[in-house]
Formats: C-alpha cells, structure tokens, sequence
C-alpha cells in the first residue's frame, strides 16, 4: 500500500513539474548551450542561450544567457536557478508595430524555481532617443536581486516609436 502511494505522489509531482516547467517559456528558443559543472547524476549545471522574439516589435529579437542547474533537482525542475543573466537586443528585421506600445511594460518572464522566482524582460521606450531600452532581472516572492543587465535597439528617427 505504501509503495502504490508513494508512486501515486512521485507521478503527481512529475506532472505538476512539468507543467509549471513549460508554462513560463512560451517564445524562447534554445540557441545552445555550455557545461560548467559535471554532474554524476543528472544533467550538468550550464549557462543556456535563448532567444525571445519582441511579440510586439517586429524585427527585434534579444538574447537572453543565464545558468541553468542541474543534478537530480536540475532534472526534475525542482532547482532554483542562479539570479545572473545577462541580455543583447538586436535589430534582426525591418522595425515594426503592432500597435502602440507602453511607456514600460513587460515583454517576457520565465520560471527560475517551481514556485518562487521568475527572469523578467521589460521593455522601455526612451522617447528622446527614439530607442527601445532592455531591463533583464530576477524576482523571488519575498526578495528579488539587484544583478541586472540592460541593453539598447536604436530605432531609425524617420520611424518613431508610437506610444499609449
């Protein structure tokens, strides 16, 4: 009777694990991947290249490096992933809008813990510059991190950016 339970919670679990684990990660391509630390069971620690799509700003893609653990927790999503990430925005096809776009909203966010921390991507207008300005940060529940890292896609002038 025991064993039938326990398997009944671990089957459980895996499935909350791996909803949760997708739910954030709409949009983001894997790019590729470095091993940092070898890890005897389970996959490695590494630092993963993705890149985000502006849903709202045709032609500009960022690419977003973080760590990524590993191990036994790594392999069952159950890890917390280190705060550091660092961003590069890009102009990557003729600059487009949807619709106007907000002064800062945010554009992407993804699970870094099963509950607790997410990587946020805001986006920022600076009018003045005609630029589209990239925050990239990490918030828990109770305390987020300081580690940011920022970066910039100038829009040409004759194309300004049209705001709520």
């Amino acid at each position: 009777m025991k064993k039938w339970l326990w398997g009944s919670l671990l089957t459980a679990l895996g499935a909350v694990v791996l909803v949760l684990g997708w739910s954030g990660r709409a949009g983001a391509q894997q790019i590729g991947a470095v091993d940092t630390v070898f890890q005897w069971i389970g996959p490695d620690h590494k630092i993963v290249v993705e890149a985000y799509d502006d849903p709202r700003v045709n032609g500009v893609t960022c690419y977003v490096s973080r760590a990524k653990t590993g191990g036994v927790k790594g392999a069952l999503g159950l890890a917390e992933d280190k705060a550091e990430a660092s961003i590069a925005c890009r102009q990557v096809g003729p600059i487009s809008f949807a619709a106007p776009l907000r002064q800062q909203e945010e554009v992407f966010n993804e699970r870094l813990s099963i509950l607790f921390k997410k990587l946020r991507i805001v986006r920022m207008v600076d009018k003045t510059r005609n630029t589209l300005v990239y925050l990239t940060y990490s918030d828990r529940l109770i305390e987020g991190s300081p580690m940011n890292s920022v970066t910039a896609v100038a829009v040409e002038r004759s194309q300004p950016i049209p705001l709520k």
